[in-house]
């Protein structure tokens, strides 16, 4: 069974509101900006999985650069009144892997969740690494449009050109698609729109079973709940998604690994499964 570690790349505040919509339509993006009510310090994890083919990463995490005058667009309501964030240079996925020993030509594939800066932020920590992001997200994060929609494109390396994650039609669970990253086919990447349209999270197979679930919800208890978030485009696809999972979560003893929830890493450590009722 692959051994997964919880890399812990600093924290972020966000608004409640952005974690539980609140609200429909335009209502639910000016509760985001303009309600009061901030979340706690919350986690920014990646996740390192160790396969006897290769070391996989799961997200990039967040860079220091945050807190560089400008390096965040200040036009940006979003940048400006709905995130705060805390991130030390030795806090960067960087740092923290060569602690550990491992260099970028050690990886063999780091998979992006989404390229939200605080998941995307890290990747110019994996010169010359493998590195997997879903075609209609890299389109959808490009450009002034990118910008438009609180992506940081100007600031991915000028090295960077990811490889397209297609998914074929093969199931895992109430998944109709996957694209295995080994050929046991024990690590999977399935796709998991809601947060982003593209939003895909990854699944290590096994007993227990592991979701790396990037921003599908904000914690468990959320998804548990079946609530969104308040900036997932469309309520109804990330209510399927949840859905999904839950489902998922019914067939096999199942751990859930959001990027942001302070008991990730403890149910990680204790093999701390969804309740399957």
């Amino acid at each position: 069974m692959p051994k997964i570690h919880a890399i812990r790349t600093g924290l972020v505040k966000v608004k409640l509101s952005q974690m539980q919509s609140r609200g429909t339509g335009l209502a639910r993006t000016a509760h985001i900006l303009f309600d009061d009510d901030w979340s706690d310090w919350l986690p920014i994890y990646a996740w390192l999985i160790e396969h006897h083919e290769g070391i996989i990463v799961v997200d990039a995490g967040e860079t220091a650069r945050v807190h560089e005058p400008g390096y965040q667009p200040s036009w940006h309501p979003f940048f400006r009144r709905a995130a705060q964030f805390s991130v030390h240079p030795d806090e960067e996925i960087g740092p923290q892997l060569r602690n550990l020993g491992i260099t970028p030509r050690d990886i063999r594939h780091v998979v992006i969740t989404h390229l939200h800066t605080d998941h995307a932020g890290g990747v110019a920590h994996f010169t010359g690494s493998k590195i997997w992001v879903a075609p209609g997200e890299l389109r959808r994060a490009s450009g002034f449009s990118g910008k438009l929609q609180g992506y940081l494109p100007h600031r991915w390396p000028k090295w960077w050109d990811p490889q397209p994650i297609h998914f074929t039609d093969q199931p895992l669970g109430p998944f109709p698609q996957s694209m295995s990253l080994t050929q046991r086919g024990d690590v999977l990447i399935i796709p998991t729109p809601g947060h982003t349209p593209h939003h895909v999270s990854v699944v290590v197979t096994g007993s227990p079973s592991y979701f790396l679930a990037g921003d599908t919800s904000y914690n468990q208890q959320l998804l548990l709940a079946g609530q969104v978030d308040g900036v997932s485009p469309d309520v109804a696809v990330s209510h399927q998604t949840v859905s999904q999972i839950l489902a998922f979560a019914k067939e096999r003893p199942l751990v859930y690994l959001p990027s942001h929830d302070p008991e990730s890493e403890h149910r990680l450590l204790h093999q701390s499964v969804l309740p399957q009722n």
